[in-house]
C-alpha cells in the first residue's frame, strides 16, 4: 500500500445530524471496489457503532439514527476513536489506519441556580461597598453544564420593574464569582425588605447565543443604630415624617413645699422612645438617658432635678415669684451605649401666685355699634353716632396693670363675622362680613379671656346694627273708605292710619300730613297719624271728601323717603235707635276648676243710647246651668262646682235686650276651665311588668312602661324616674328603660326595678310600680380547670386505654357543653382525652429506659377546655399579597393586678429568639396588640408561619406570658373581589321601615361560596347585612336628627374561612357603603314660650307691632321654616282684632281699641313648618288693652339711644321687681323718648329720656294698677339704679318715676279750678242743685235736635237730584246758665275726681247725662 497515513483527525459539532460526513477522503492509495480491487477497508473498534464506513470512496458517516450525539452529562461523548484496517490484496499485508473524531462542543445548555431562592440580611448601618452575599461559590450558585466558554457562568443583576428600588441598591462586584456589594445605604424605617433579581449567563462567543437564567433573591434589612431617641408625643409636620417640636408645660405655685408637688405634673408627661425598635438582638437595644441641658434663669440648677432613667421632674426648694415667674429648660434624651445620637424638647415651668387669680374683663357687658354700610376692616364703635372704637379690656390681677397681660381672648361663635385683635391691654372688635340691618339688627356673643391656666368669667359683648335709610314707610292700603256722622264732636277720631318703614331711627320715624282734599275740615295728628276732625267744625250731611295723606320718615332730606295714600270719608246722619252693645262681642276668660261657688266671673253690663233698663239672658252653651247671669246687671257668677276634666271649656251665648223689637244684641263668652293638680299619675297594668335582657350589653332596651294623667299641662305632664338600680338602668321621658352599664348574669340574673311616675306640678302627686329583669346568657366565660396544672406519676408499661387523671373544667355559662382537646401535637401519640368526659388515658404502654434516653423521665404538655364543641381554629389567614400595615388579628391578655396600676397595663412584643423569621415579616402593636404585617408579603400559598408573642406588664418584677400565632398563606383567587371600593346608594327616608333594603354590594371568587358581613361604621346597630346576599337592610328605626349619614366598612370571606371561626384581611375583600339619611317632616314646630303675653294702648295705631313669637322645629330645610296664622274670633264688625306676619311671627294691631280699657284678647297662634304646608304647632297669646292711665314714666339722665340700646336688659331688670310682688307679670314698653317736662310737658330734653312702661297681670290678663306699679318700682329705685347702672354707663341712673303726662294734666286743671277744699265742697253743692234742671234741659234740647235730623233726612230724600237741603236748624241758638254751668263741669271733669261720696258721684251723673 503506497501513501497510507498512520491516523485522521476530524471534529464534528455535537447533536450533528445522521449521515454527517466525518471524513471525505482517507486518501489511502489503491482501489477499494471492483473491478480492480487492490485494497480492502475494514472497520475495527467501532464503539456503539457511531461511524459508518464507505470503502469505495474512502468516506466516514455519523451513525446517529434514534440518537443524538451530546457531549454534555450524561452521555459525555467527547471523543470518538476507530480503526480502519487496510489490506493488500496483492501481497496480502495489513495496515491499521487510525480515526480520531472529536466532539465540539454547542451552547445548548442553560445555567441552573442550585437554590430555589437565595435570602440575605443587612444591617442598614452596612457601608456601601461592603460585600454582603459571596454565595455563588462551589455548587451553591449556578451551573453550566456545557463545556469551555458555553459552560462559564457570570452573574449580573437583571431590571426588576415591580421594584425599581431594588436595582440601584445593590451590584455585582465580580461577575465571574457573583459577589454581591452595597450600592446604596439602606434605611430600615423606610424600607425592610428588598426583591433583586440575580441573572447568570454563559460566555458563549457570540453573544446572542448566549443563555440566561434568573433568580430572586430576598434582601431583609436589620434596624441599626441609626437614629437616637424620640420625644413624645410625635405630631407630623403636614405631608412630611418629621415630629414637630416637643413643648413639655408644668405650673408649681410659689412657696409650696417640694414634698407636695414631687413628682412634677408635666403635660403632657416627658417620654422619649428609640427610634430604633427593632435592634436584634433585644438585649443590644440602647437604654435612654435624661438630662437638663441648659436653661433660664441660670439658677435651675438650684430648683429642678430631672431623673435621667424615669424623666421624672422634682422640685429640689421652694421657688419665690418675685425672683423667678418662669422658667424655660432645654431637655435631652441620649442613648447610653456611646452612641448619643440625643434629642432636645423644650419645658417651660410657669411660677403662679400663692393666690392666683383669674383674669378678669372691666365690663361685664359691652354694647357696639357698626353701620350697616359699614365696608369689611371697619372697626365696632362704642356708641351709636359712631365716633369711637369699643375698647375691650380684659386685666389679670397677677400682673401690673400697665403691662400687656397678654391674654388669649376667644369668641364663642360668630367668629367668621367678628374678629378681635390678638394682643395689648385694649382690644378692638373688627368686621369680617358686609352686615344687613334688616335680616339681623344685633349680634350677641360672649368672650372668655385665659392666661393658659384659668379662665374668666364671660362676658357677653352686644353689637347693633345702625341703621341706613333703605326702606321708605308704606301705608298697609292704597285708599281708604270712612263714614262719619253729623253729631261728632270735634277732635273724635276719624281713622287711624299707620304706616310702616323697616328702618329704625329718624329713617323708621313716620310723620303724616294731609296734602289735600280736607278742606279745613279735618287734621291729622302728624307723629300718630289719627284723623281726627278740625276744632269748631260741625259736618254737614251728604258732603264727601276726598284726602292725600304723605306718610315720610325723618332721614336727612336728601334722604327722605315718603308714600301716599287717599282716604275717602262721607257723612251721614246720626243712628239715633240701637240695641244695647256689650263692649266687646267676644269674651275670653280663663277660671280654675277651684274656683268657689258664687264667684263674680265677669262683668257683661252693656250700655244702651236711649239709657233703656236692660236684661241679660244666657240663651245657650250652659244645659246644666253651671253658670248664673244676673238678668239686671250682667254679672257672670259660678252657680255649680266645676270639672275640668269633665268638660273643660264653655262657650256662652248671651244676649242684652232693651225690650224693643230688634233691640237685642248678642256676645259670646268663652270660658276654659284652668286644670288644678287633683289626680294621680296612673300606671297602664296592661304592659308587660316582667323583662328580659341580654348580658354584657350597654344601651340595650329592656322595656317600657306608660303612666297617664288626667290632668292639664304641667299637672297632666308624667315624668319618670328610677327607685332602684339606678346605676344599672335608665329610663327616659317615654317611659324606655335601657341597661346602663354591661349586666354580668353569673354576678345577679334578676333585678326589681321600682319606677316612680310623678307629674309635673310643683308639688307633684306619684305613683310606683315594680318590675322584674331577668338577665339571660350568652357565651362570655371560658372553661376554667380545676387546678392551674396537673403532675401525674405513670407506672412504665402501664396497659394501653389506662385512664391516669380525670380533668374538670367549669364554665359559669349556662349549657357550656365543654369538650377537652390535647394541644400539644408530639403528645396525642402517647396520650388521648376523652373529649366529653376530660378522662386521660395512656395510648401505649411507655418504657422508662426509652423515654428517659429520648426526652426525659417527665413528659409536659398542654390540654384545653373548649366550650365551643370542641372545634379549635387552625390559626389565622392572611392573603398571598398582603400589603405592609395590614392588620391580621388582635391578641389580648388579662391582668389581675389592681387597675390603674403599673402592674396591671398589659403591653405586647414579638419574641424574635423564638421566631426570628415571622418576628421579621410580622409585628404586634405594644399597646392594642393587634399584629400587622412589617413587609409586603409574597408567600407561597399554603406556607404556615409562627409567630411567638409575649405580653408583659410594667411591674416589679416584670410579668410576661406568651402565646403562639400561626398565619397561613391564602391562594389569592380563593378571597373575594368587591365590584367597587365605595358604594353609594341613594338617600334612605328616615321614616323608612325596619327591614328596608337600602342597597346591595357584591363580591365574587373562583368556586367559592362568598360570606358578607359589616365590620365597622354600625356601632349603633342601625343596619343588617345578608350574609348570602348582600343586601342591606335597616335593622332600627333611622333619625336624620340624630345622624345624618353612616359609612359602613363591609368585609366578604370565604364561608368556608368564616366555619372555622376565621378571617381573611385584604385590601380586595373589604369595601366602604356611604348611606345618607333623608330627612322627613317628622318633628312638629315648637313655639318657644306656651304663652306670650303682650299689651297694647287704647290709642294704638293700626299695624303696630305688639309682640314677636317664635316656634322652632328640629328638622331641616323647608320642614324648619315657619308660616304663622291666627286663630281669633272676629270683631262685631267681621275684623280681626290682630294680624300675624305669616314668616316673621310678629303679631300686629288690627283694629282701633278705643273705649275697651280693662278689656283682653285671647287668641291662639298656630306655627305650621314647610311654609304652611307641614305640622304643625300653637301657643296662647294674651293682649291686654291699656291706656295711659295705666303706665308710669321712668326718667333717666341718659339720652333715648341709650335707653333704646339697652331696652331688653333694662325691662329684664325692672320685671323682675315687679315679678317679686305679682309672679309671672310681664312688662311692657309703651315709648322711648325725650325728658318731656314744662307746665304743659312741651318742652323735650334729648339728653335724657323718658321711658313709658306698664304691666300685666298674668292671673287677670289685665294691666296692674298704676299706683301699685309705682309702688313696686319707686320702693326699690336705689336696687334698680345699682342694676341699671353697667346699661347707662358712668353716671346713669333713674331721676324719677312720675305719671304719664296726661295724668298729670288732669291733676293741675283740677288744681287750677280751687285751691281749698272749701271752695271745691261750695262747687258740689251748686253743681247738686243745678243737676235736675240740668237733666230736664237737656232732654228736651236733645228730642227737639232728634225731630229736626229726622225732617231735614226726609227732606233731602224726597228733593230731587242736585237740589240741596235747606240748612239744618241751630238747636243751641240759646244757652242757659244751667247749660254754662253743666259746660263749665264737662270740660273740666278732673274738678270732681278731688270730691267724696255722695257730692262725688252725684256731680259725675250730671256730666254724663250732659255729654
Amino acid at each position: 500500500i503506497h501513501g497510507c497515513p498512520p491516523a485522521t483527525i476530524v471534529t464534528i459539532d455535537e447533536e450533528s445530524l445522521n449521515g454527517t460526513v466525518l471524513v471525505e477522503n482517507m486518501q489511502i492509495n489503491g482501489r477499494a471496489d471492483d473491478p480492480g480491487r487492490t485494497i480492502s477497508l475494514t472497520l475495527l473498534n467501532n464503539y456503539d457503532y457511531w461511524v459508518i464506513l464507505d470503502a469505495g470512496r474512502q468516506r466516514l458517516f455519523l451513525n446517529s439514527t434514534g440518537r443524538i450525539l451530546d457531549r454534555d452529562p450524561p452521555s459525555s461523548i467527547t471523543t470518538i476513536v476507530v480503526q480502519v484496517e487496510c489490506t493488500n490484496q496483492l501481497v496480502g499485508t495489513v495496515i491499521l489506519h487510525e480515526v480520531r473524531i472529536v466532539v465540539r462542543d454547542r451552547n445548548d445548555n442553560t445555567p441552573v441556580f442550585q437554590q430555589s431562592r437565595y435570602y440575605v440580611t443587612v444591617n442598614e448601618l452596612t457601608p456601601v461597598g461592603t460585600t454582603i452575599f459571596s454565595g455563588f461559590s462551589g455548587s451553591n450558585g449556578a451551573i453550566d453544564i456545557d463545556d469551555g466558554p458555553n459552560g462559564q457562568v457570570e452573574y449580573g443583576i437583571q431590571y426588576n420593574s415591580n421594584d425599581p428600588l431594588s436595582n440601584r441598591t445593590v451590584r455585582v462586584s465580580n461577575t465571574l464569582s457573583g459577589t454581591i456589594v452595597l450600592a446604596e445605604r439602606l434605611n430600615y424605617e423606610e424600607r425592610t425588605r428588598y426583591l433583586v433579581i440575580i441573572q447568570a449567563n454563559d460566555r458563549a462567543p457570540y453573544p446572542g447565543s448566549r443563555r440566561t437564567a434568573t433568580m430572586t433573591m430576598t434582601l431583609d434589612v436589620l434596624d441599626g443604630d441609626d437614629l437616637g431617641p424620640m420625644f413624645l408625643p410625635c405630631v407630623l409636620v403636614s405631608n412630611t415624617q418629621d415630629c414637630s417640636p416637643v413643648n413639655y408645660r408644668a405650673a408649681i405655685k410659689e412657696l409650696t413645699d417640694p414634698n407636695k408637688l414631687n413628682p412634677l405634673n408635666v403635660t403632657p408627661p416627658i417620654r422619649s422612645i428609640d427610634q430604633d425598635r427593632n435592634i436584634q438582638p433585644p438585649s443590644d437595644r440602647p437604654k435612654i438617658l435624661f438630662s437638663i441641658l441648659v436653661g433660664q434663669p441660670t439658677a435651675y440648677r438650684d430648683y429642678f432635678f430631672l431623673n435621667q432613667s424615669t424623666a421624672e421632674l422634682r422640685l429640689l426648694q421652694p421657688v419665690r415669684r418675685d425672683l423667678y415667674q418662669s422658667f424655660s429648660l432645654v431637655i435631652k434624651a441620649e442613648q447610653d451605649n456611646g452612641h448619643p445620637l440625643p434629642a432636645f424638647a423644650n419645658l417651660y415651668i410657669e411660677v403662679l401666685d400663692e393666690n392666683n387669680l383669674a383674669p378678669y374683663f372691666q365690663r361685664t357687658f359691652y354694647q357696639g355699634y357698626v353701620s350697616e354700610a359699614s365696608p369689611v376692616g371697619t372697626t365696632i364703635s362704642a356708641s351709636a353716632n359712631l365716633t369711637g372704637p369699643l375698647g375691650i379690656i380684659a386685666l389679670d390681677s397677677d400682673i401690673e396693670e400697665t403691662k400687656d397681660p397678654q391674654l388669649k381672648i376667644t369668641l364663642n361663635n360668630l367668629t367668621s363675622i367678628f374678629s378681635l385683635t390678638t394682643s395689648g391691654i385694649t382690644r378692638f372688635l373688627t368686621l369680617l362680613q358686609p352686615l344687613d340691618r334688616e335680616k339681623q339688627f344685633t349680634y350677641t356673643f360672649t368672650m372668655v379671656a385665659s392666661d393658659g391656666v384659668q379662665q374668666s368669667m364671660p362676658v357677653t359683648v352686644s353689637i347693633l346694627v345702625i341703621d341706613a335709610n333703605d326702606n321708605t314707610p308704606m301705608f298697609s292700603q292704597v285708599s281708604y273708605s270712612v263714614e262719619v256722622f253729623t253729631n261728632m264732636q270735634p277732635g273724635e277720631t276719624v281713622l287711624q292710619l299707620s304706616a310702616h318703614d323697616a328702618d329704625e331711627g329718624l329713617n323708621g320715624e313716620v310723620t303724616y300730613s294731609i296734602l289735600a282734599g280736607e278742606q279745613g275740615d279735618f287734621v291729622i295728628n302728624n307723629r300718630t297719624g289719627r284723623i281726627t276732625i278740625a276744632p269748631g267744625i260741625t259736618l254737614t250731611v251728604g258732603r264727601s271728601y276726598t284726602l292725600t295723606v304723605k306718610a315720610s320718615d325723618n332721614a336727612l332730606e336728601a334722604d327722605r323717603r315718603s308714600s301716599i295714600t287717599t282716604v275717602y270719608i262721607e257723612v251721614l246722619p246720626p243712628n239715633n235707635q240701637s240695641p244695647p252693645r256689650f263692649p266687646l262681642q267676644t269674651y275670653s276668660l280663663e277660671i280654675s276648676e277651684a274656683m268657689r261657688i258664687g264667684a263674680i266671673l265677669l262683668n257683661l253690663q252693656a250700655t244702651d243710647r236711649e239709657m233703656d233698663p236692660i236684661t241679660y239672658q244666657i240663651v245657650s252653651g250652659d244645659v246644666q246651668q253651671v253658670f248664673n247671669l244676673s238678668r239686671t246687671i250682667g254679672l257672670l257668677l259660678l252657680a255649680k262646682p266645676l270639672d275640668r276634666e269633665t268638660t273643660d271649656q264653655y262657650r256662652l251665648i248671651v244676649t242684652a235686650s232693651d225690650g224693643h223689637p230688634g233691640g237685642v244684641s248678642t256676645a259670646t263668652v268663652s270660658i276654659v276651665v284652668t286644670d288644678v293638680n287633683d289626680n294621680d299619675p296612673v300606671f297602664d297594668l296592661t304592659l308587660q311588668r316582667n323583662f328580659t335582657v341580654q348580658e354584657e350589653q350597654t344601651n340595650v332596651f329592656v322595656g317600657q312602661v306608660r303612666a297617664t294623667d288626667l290632668d292639664a299641662g304641667q299637672n297632666g305632664e308624667v315624668h319618670y324616674r328610677l327607685l332602684t338600680n339606678m346605676a344599672l338602668f335608665t329610663i327616659n321621658s317615654n317611659g324606655s328603660i335601657y341597661t346602663a352599664v354591661p349586666l354580668d348574669r353569673e354576678k345577679r340574673n334578676m333585678y326589681d326595678l321600682m319606677v316612680e311616675a310623678s307629674d309635673g306640678a310643683v308639688d307633684p302627686r306619684r305613683t310606683t310600680i315594680t318590675l322584674l329583669v331577668e338577665v339571660t346568657d350568652i357565651n362570655d366565660n371560658s372553661p376554667v380547670f380545676s387546678q392551674a396544672s396537673y403532675i401525674v406519676n405513670v407506672t412504665e408499661n402501664t396497659p394501653s386505654g389506662t385512664v391516669i387523671l380525670q380533668l374538670q373544667a367549669f364554665d359559669a355559662d349556662l349549657d357550656s357543653n365543654v369538650t377537652y382537646l390535647i394541644k400539644t401535637k408530639a403528645a396525642r401519640q402517647l396520650f388521648s382525652v376523652n373529649p366529653l368526659t376530660g378522662a386521660l388515658s395512656v395510648l401505649q404502654a411507655m418504657d422508662y429506659e426509652v423515654l428517659q434516653a429520648e426526652m426525659g423521665a417527665v413528659y409536659t404538655f398542654e390540654v384545653e377546655a373548649l366550650d365551643q364543641g370542641g372545634v379549635l381554629p387552625p390559626g389565622i389567614d392572611v392573603t398571598l399579597t398582603c400589603t405592609k400595615g395590614t392588620v391580621i388579628t388582635t391578641v389580648l391578655a388579662k391582668d389581675q393586678d389592681p387597675p390603674g396600676t403599673a402592674a396591671s397595663r398589659v403591653r405586647y412584643r414579638v419574641d424574635h429568639d423564638q421566631s426570628p423569621y415571622s418576628g421579621s415579616l410580622f409585628d404586634v402593636n405594644e399597646d392594642s396588640g393587634r399584629i400587622t404585617t412589617k413587609v409586603n408579603l409574597n408567600e407561597v400559598p399554603g406556607t404556615t408561619f409562627k409567630l411567638v408573642v409575649v405580653a408583659f406588664d410594667d411591674g416589679e418584677p416584670v410579668k410576661t406570658n406568651t402565646t403562639l400565632v400561626e398565619i397561613t398563606v391564602l391562594q389569592p383567587s380563593r378571597i373575594p373581589v368587591f365590584s367597587e371600593e365605595e358604594y353609594r346608594f341613594p338617600p334612605v327616608s328616615e321614616t323608612a321601615p325596619v327591614g328596608f333594603a337600602v342597597g346591595i354590594i357584591l363580591a365574587t371568587a373562583i368556586n367559592t361560596t362568598v360570606f358578607y358581613s359589616i365590620v365597622g361604621g354600625n356601632d349603633d346597630g342601625k343596619f343588617v347585612l345578608s350574609n348570602r346576599t348582600g343586601v342591606i337592610y335597616t335593622a332600627k328605626l333611622l333619625d336624620y336628627e340624630e345622624v345624618t349619614s353612616y359609612v359602613l366598612r363591609v368585609q366578604a370571606d370565604p364561608l368556608a374561612i368564616i366555619l372555622a371561626n376565621l378571617r381573611t384581611p385584604s385590601k380586595t375583600n373589604t369595601a366602604k357603603v356611604f348611606i345618607s339619611v333623608q330627612d322627613e317632616n317628622d318633628h312638629p314646630p315648637v313655639f318657644t314660650k306656651k304663652l306670650y303675653i303682650g299689651g297694647v294702648a287704647e290709642d294704638t295705631k293700626t299695624f303696630t307691632s305688639v309682640l314677636k313669637v317664635e316656634a322652632t322645629d328640629k328638622d331641616t330645610g323647608n320642614y324648619s321654616k315657619m308660616a304663622y296664622r291666627l286663630i281669633i274670633p272676629p270683631t262685631a264688625e267681621g275684623q280681626d282684632s290682630f294680624v300675624v306676619e305669616q314668616y316673621t311671627g310678629i303679631i300686629k294691631s288690627a283694629i282701633m281699641y278705643r273705649n275697651m280699657r280693662r278689656s283682653y284678647f285671647k287668641f291662639q297662634v298656630i306655627a305650621t313648618d314647610n311654609y304652611g304646608r307641614g305640622l304643625s304647632g300653637s301657643a296662647e297669646v294674651v293682649v291686654s288693652v291699656v291706656n295711659a292711665l295705666d303706665m308710669q314714666v321712668v326718667v333717666s339722665n341718659v339720652p333715648p339711644s341709650v335707653v333704646e340700646e339697652n331696652k331688653e336688659q333694662l325691662i329684664g331688670i325692672l320685671e323682675r321687681y315687679v315679678q317679686d310682688q305679682i309672679p309671672g307679670a310681664k312688662v311692657i314698653v309703651e315709648s322711648i323718648g325725650p325728658r318731656r317736662h314744662g307746665d304743659g310737658y312741651e318742652l323735650e330734653d334729648y339728653t335724657k329720656s323718658d321711658l313709658m312702661v306698664y304691666a300685666i297681670d298674668p292671673l287677670t290678663n289685665r294691666a296692674i294698677s298704676r299706683q301699685e306699679l309705682f309702688k313696686f318700682l319707686d320702693g326699690k329705685l336705689l336696687d334698680i339704679n345699682k342694676e341699671f347702672q353697667p346699661y347707662l354707663g358712668q353716671g346713669g341712673r333713674i331721676l324719677e318715676i312720675r305719671s304719664p303726662d296726661v295724668v298729670a294734666s288732669v291733676k293741675k286743671a283740677a288744681q287750677a279750678v280751687g285751691y281749698t277744699e272749701g271752695a271745691l265742697l261750695a262747687l258740689a253743692i251748686i253743681i247738686v242743685l243745678c243737676c235736675i234742671p240740668a237733666i230736664l234741659i237737656v232732654m228736651v234740647t236733645y228730642k227737639q235736635r232728634q225731630a229736626e235730623c229726622a225732617k231735614t233726612a226726609r227732606i233731602q230724600m224726597a228733593l230731587p237730584p242736585g237740589k240741596s237741603a235747606p240748612a239744618p236748624v241751630a238747636l243751641t241758638t240759646t244757652t242757659t246758665d244751667t247749660g254754662i254751668l253743666i259746660w263749665l263741669m264737662s270740660s273740666n271733669p278732673a274738678v270732681f275726681v278731688m270730691l267724696h261720696g255722695t257730692l262725688y258721684w252725684a256731680a259725675w251723673i250730671c256730666v254724663t247725662v250732659y255729654a
